[in-house]
């Protein structure tokens, strides 16, 4: 493992993360990876040790993925779901944590439908003053740290294997594209990117990319003290000192010479209006084929979170090409980035 003082103690957003933080992750991940490679896949480092995986909101790929992250480092784990739970009963959100905490829990990971909803737990430990760590595995339409950071390390290990880190992105150009308004995933992703120094193009419909959009992004960046450009109209091939965040309501410009493509899945349970005029039409104009990849630079990789909508926001035919789809390395990263935060929380409390 990489000899790196952590001092993180809750992960809930990559908006205030440090290049620092992000390499370090990085790094650990690195070495997990290598350790998933092996015959016995697994160690002891969090021997002794119970994760709480409190999943308020279904989930296939994350909840699976951190679970078995925690027994690859030898944790204890008890699943929470709110259907199954006192929570129908009345009990509220907050007593349901501590009641994990009553039994030793060290580490709570939660995904909730709405934003803030980790940040409550995390505060709620903290004002107890007790020595546990919340990890953001999803919170409404705010963020996904752990899905950005395994994508972030699924492109920088695709450009160096053995030493992936952030500056490895710089300059890269990567398209965005999808249901950009809610979609906790492109938050968590733009924070890592534009902390990388690559030039992030957004394209969406107006209905699912609105201009107000970027003056959240703004508010948000200036919270945290952090500069950015935001333009709707870049110069091509003349990267400014500052970071840069492209808006674009049609798929070319975003597609022109890019060196990757995030496809984001359209989030129909979070739509509460009628926002496109169909699937068919959305497919038209921004879903992701072969014939529009030509824009691309010939190198160009595909990405896309997960659950996949086919033939909506990417063609079969493309998600299953190996020569373009990162899709299952994705998941394959997934295990070994969660590995990797797990033992940077869990690491200070053996």
């Amino acid at each position: 493992m990489p000899t790196t003082t952590w001092n993180r103690h809750h992960i809930l957003s990559l908006a205030d993360f440090t290049t620092t933080e992000y390499d370090t992750v990085l790094q650990t991940a690195a070495s997990f990876q290598e350790v998933l490679s092996r015959r016995t896949k697994k160690v002891p480092t969090l021997q002794g040790q119970v994760v709480a995986n409190l999943f308020f909101e279904s989930s296939t790929r994350t909840r699976s993925s951190f679970e078995l992250a925690a027994k690859r480092l030898s944790a204890d784990t008890l699943n929470f779901a709110a259907a199954t739970s006192s929570m129908t009963k009345g009990e509220t959100i907050l007593d349901t944590a501590k009641t994990y905490l009553a039994m030793g829990t060290d580490i709570m990971v939660v995904r909730h439908r709405e934003a803030g909803v980790p940040n409550a737990i995390a505060a709620e430990m903290d004002r107890l003053g007790v020595r546990v760590s919340v990890l953001n595995a999803g919170d409404g339409q705010h963020e996904h740290p752990s899905q950005g950071l395994l994508d972030l390390f699924t492109l920088c290990t695709l450009i160096d294997p053995a030493s992936p880190r952030l500056e490895l992105l710089k300059g890269k150009k990567i398209a965005i594209v999808g249901d950009i308004l809610h979609s906790r995933v492109a938050r968590s992703n733009i924070w890592s990117l534009i902390a990388s120094g690559a030039q992030v193009h957004l394209a969406a419909p107006p209905t699912l990319l609105p201009k107000l959009f970027a003056e959240y992004i703004l508010e948000e960046a200036g919270a945290r003290n952090q500069e950015f450009i935001i333009s709707s109209s870049p110069t091509p091939h003349s990267p400014l000192p500052t970071p840069q965040l492209f808006l674009h309501w049609q798929l070319e410009p975003a597609l022109q010479d890019a060196d990757f493509v995030m496809t984001l899945r359209l989030q129909k349970e979070r739509m509460t209006a009628h926002l496109l005029p169909s699937l068919r039409e959305y497919h038209q104009l921004f879903g992701i084929t072969r014939t529009k990849l030509q824009l691309c630079k010939p190198s160009v990789k595909v990405l896309h979170p997960g659950p996949v909508n086919r033939g909506v926001e990417i063609s079969s035919e493309l998600m299953d090409d190996p020569e373009f789809s990162l899709i299952q390395s994705q998941v394959t990263s997934g295990v070994a980035v969660r590995m990797a935060l797990l033992y940077l929380l869990g690491s200070g409390k053996t």
